[in-house]
């Protein structure tokens, strides 16, 4: 019996549902000797600003019971260098090329970012990031429904691309911001992006990290996850790429199964640089051995 792992996400055409998310796997250069990387469904990219950003002071990573947290802040080279020093490997690696962007202070940046990336083949999609909480700001663009409306509306007028919008868990009501993505012409959405949280040095009586709280990540925010794709899935037609804390094959089929079309290998990265792989021949195994014809037919068949 042939089994499919295939799955589509607007114009993308995956082999197989599973990807590597955005900040944990650099530009694939740092982990071309772990897994061929030609295996993987996507890789979506490092997030990428208009300019180049340091990124936050260090410390900005530690690690917590079951999870890590990181307070980056999008460190990065800007567009232009990117275009011009990194896009090039990755174009060779041959896989859909999922381009990571944010904007720094004015969400017409996004609008510009993407503009800019829609003249370039090798793209396959760009994934607006509006949810990062590394910012140092009170407010996201995804914590309010109209921003989210407005932000993804403009992008989608200056881009042919699929447009993937990133989403944020540190909100009351998930399922609002995401049909107010679906509805500006989102083609998918990726939840969820990482926990506000901090962690204190009870001996120095001081904070882990150089600013104070950062984003945790990890299996300890997966049941979080888990509930927010289900409940975003019964209000949306458009394709979910979930993530956070997924480590292995069965974390993988709980998203599914949710109703997530893809999964996307995040913090897994640090301590396996084969989780994505592994998860990939795993689904592979378990669709075979329960003689599921297309992966397709899996996704959002939870029983409740």
């Amino acid at each position: 019996m042939h089994c499919s792992l295939a799955i589509n996400i607007g114009n993308l055409k995956l082999k197989n549902p599973v990807m590597v998310a955005s900040g944990t796997f650099g530009y694939a250069e740092e982990f071309k000797d772990f897994i061929d990387l030609k295996q993987l469904g996507a890789i979506v990219t490092k997030t990428i600003t208009l300019k180049p950003r340091q990124g936050n002071p260090m410390p900005r990573t530690c690690e917590t019971p079951s999870g890590m947290l990181n307070s980056i802040g999008l460190e990065n080279p800007g567009i232009e260098k990117f275009i011009q020093e990194k896009l090039p490997s990755l174009e060779k690696i041959g896989v859909p090329l999922i381009i990571s962007i944010s904007s720094e202070n004015d969400p017409r940046e996004l609008v510009t970012l993407a503009a800019r990336l829609d003249k370039i083949k090798a793209v396959a999609a760009v994934e607006l990031n509006i949810s990062c909480p590394n910012l140092r700001k009170n407010k996201l663009i995804s914590h309010d429904a109209h921003s989210t409306y407005e932000v993804v509306k403009a992008v989608r007028q200056v881009t042919h691309k699929t447009v993937v919008t990133k989403l944020s868990p540190n909100v009351t009501c998930i399922a609002e911001i995401a049909q107010a993505a679906e509805n500006a012409g989102s083609d998918a959405l990726a939840l969820i992006n990482t926990l506000s949280g901090m962690s204190i040095n009870v001996e120095k009586r001081m904070p882990k990290l150089a600013c104070v709280t950062g984003g945790l990540s990890g299996p300890a925010i997966r049941p979080i996850a888990v509930r927010m794709v289900w409940e975003v899935f019964q209000k949306v037609k458009i394709p979910i790429i979930g993530m956070g804390g997924i480590m292995n094959t069965s974390d993988a089929l709980e998203f599914l199964l949710a109703g997530s079309t893809a999964v996307s290998i995040g913090t897994a990265n640090f301590v396996n640089p084969r989780s994505a792989i592994e998860i990939i021949s795993g689904l592979k195994t378990y669709i075979s051995k329960n003689k599921i014809s297309s992966i397709k037919k899996f996704i959002g068949g939870l029983k409740v």
